[in-house]
């Protein structure tokens, strides 16, 4: 049995929950967010809770019936408060710059970068080297945040590049000078 799949999720006031068969729609304060589920999972929505249950019994549902709970409880944590993804920008020259849905970044290359942002991701950038990421949405707010990162990924010798607030780069030393 998932031990993550058996635990009930708490559903908080103010947020709306409509089960249609496999489609679920979560309606918050910050939005909706809705998703479809495989046919092997089963979701009720009992008063301030959603239980999640198989349908079949076997080792690949029981590891969809996690997967599809942590899905459903980050739906209801977007909706409910929302997400937050923070992006450092090091190097001499290294800057970003935010006009409408667009993002300019210059990270050393011999043209700015420019990245549009999906709709639902709002971004706003802090003292040209701090790059904010709001959504409501989990997964396409750390898919936008590491498609943003893999424009200049942080090398190893002095640490230049894209990197998450809390990622710590493993320094390499640098050659030796001769004599």
């Amino acid at each position: 049995m998932s031990r993550i799949g058996k635990q009930p999720i708490p559903v908080p006031a103010g947020i709306q929950v409509q089960i249609d068969g496999q489609h679920i729609v979560i309606k918050g304060n910050k939005g909706s967010l809705e998703r479809d589920i495989i046919s092997e999972i089963e979701v009720l929505f009992l008063g301030s809770e959603i239980i999640v249950n198989n349908r079949v019994e076997n080792k690949k549902v029981n590891g969809f019936r996690g997967l599809t709970r942590t899905l459903i409880n980050n739906m209801i944590l977007g909706v409910d408060k929302g997400f937050s993804k923070v992006l450092l920008i090091e190097g001499v020259g290294y800057k970003a710059n935010v006009t409408g849905n667009n993002l300019s970044l210059n990270v050393g290359y011999s043209n700015p970068v420019e990245f549009l942002l999906p709709e639902g991701v709002h971004v706003t950038v802090d003292g040209n080297t701090k790059i904010t990421l709001d959504s409501i949405d989990k997964d396409l707010l750390g898919l936008t945040a590491s498609r943003i990162r893999s424009i200049r990924k942080p090398e190893p010798y002095k640490g230049k590049g894209i990197r998450y607030e809390n990622e710590h780069i493993v320094r390499k030393v640098g050659k030796a000078a001769g004599k």
